[in-house]
C-alpha cells in the first residue's frame, strides 16, 4: 500500500467554537492538510463519520452534546471507524482525564493553545500509525517473533495491538492483567512482552519481577508502556526490575519501531 502524506489527508475537525475551529483549520492548512471537515457536535461528527470516510480525527474534550471520550469510544468501538486515528485537542490538565484518553487509545494529545511544533509531531505520529512500515532485523524475521501484550483496557490493546502490526509483528497473544499473563507465559514461548504499568490483581511492576526470576522467562525483553512520566524517580525504580524499555502513552509507532529494532537485534 502506498504510504500517506499529509497532503493525502482528509482531517474531521470537531471543535464547538468558531473561533478555535478557525484558528485550528488554518494551522493544519499550513501543515499541508490535503483536506478538512469541521463540525461542532457530537452529533454532526458522528454523522460525518458515517457519511464519508475520514483519515484522521481531530477533537477538543466538551461539545454541547458530549465529549471527546464519548467519541473516541464510539470510534474504536466501530469496525468501520476503529482504524482511524483520534488525535485530543484540549487545555485539560488533570492526569485522571487524559489517562481516560490514554487508555481509549489516542493517538496524540495536543495542549491548548498549541505551537506548530506539537502539531508537526501530532501529525507525524499520526500519519506512522496510518503508515505501516515492516521491521527488518538481523536476527529475526519480524513475522515469527512471538508477543504477549498485557493491558487492562480492551481498547489500549487494540491500539498497541495495530502498532505492532504495523511493525510486522503478527503472533500476538493478548492478556488483560498480570495474572491473566502468567497462565500465558506457563502455557507458551514468548520472544517479547509488552505490558502495561497500572492493572487490576497483577500490575506491570509484579509482572516484570515474575518474568526476571523465573529461570524459563529471563530472557524475555519487556517493554512497558505507562502514561506516566518515564523520567520520573518513580518509574526509574521500575526499570530496576529489569523492564528493558519504557513507553509513553499515547505509543507512537516511530518509537516502537525504534525500541523493537533495539531489543530484537541484540
Amino acid at each position: 500500500m502506498d504510504h500517506l502524506s499529509l497532503s493525502d489527508v482528509n482531517i474531521l475537525l470537531i471543535e464547538p467554537s468558531d473561533t478555535q475551529r478557525k484558528i485550528i483549520s488554518s494551522l493544519l492548512i499550513k501543515e499541508n492538510v490535503g483536506s478538512i471537515d469541521s463540525v461542532s457536535t457530537l452529533a454532526e461528527a458522528k454523522s460525518a463519520l458515517r457519511s464519508h470516510c475520514s483519515d484522521v480525527v481531530v477533537s477538543t474534550m466538551y461539545f454541547e452534546d458530549g465529549t471527546g471520550l464519548d467519541l473516541i469510544k464510539y470510534i474504536k468501538s466501530n469496525t468501520e471507524t476503529a482504524s482511524i486515528p483520534f488525535m485530543l485537542v484540549s487545555s485539560e490538565n488533570h492526569v485522571a482525564k487524559l489517562e481516560e484518553f490514554k487508555q481509549a487509545g489516542v493517538a496524540a494529545i495536543l495542549p491548548k493553545p498549541f505551537t506548530p511544533i506539537h502539531l508537526t509531531r501530532a501529525l507525524n505520529a499520526t500519519l506512522d500509525l496510518i503508515n505501516s512500515e515492516e521491521l527488518e532485523l538481523d536476527l529475526y524475521d519480524i513475522n515469527d517473533v512471538r508477543v504477549l501484550l498485557v493491558d487492562d483496557s480492551r481498547l489500549a490493546r487494540n491500539h498497541i495491538r495495530r502498532v505492532l502490526e504495523g511493525s510486522g509483528l503478527v503472533k500476538i497473544k493478548e492478556a488483560e492483567n498480570g495474572a491473566s499473563a502468567l497462565t500465558l507465559l506457563k502455557d507458551n514461548v514468548f520472544d517479547l512482552v509488552v505490558t502495561d504499568y497500572n492493572m487490576p490483581e497483577m500490575d506491570g511492576r509484579e509482572l516484570s519481577e515474575y518474568i526476571r526470576f523465573n529461570p524459563e522467562t529471563s530472557h524475555i525483553p519487556i517493554i512497558m508502556v505507562t502514561s506516566e512520566a518515564i523520567n520520573s524517580a518513580h518509574m526509574a525504580n521500575i526499570q530496576q526490575t529489569g523492564v528493558n524499555a519504557l513507553c509513553d502513552k499515547p505509543f507512537e509507532a516511530q518509537e516502537v519501531r525504534k525500541i523493537l529494532a533495539t531489543l530484537l537485534s541484540s
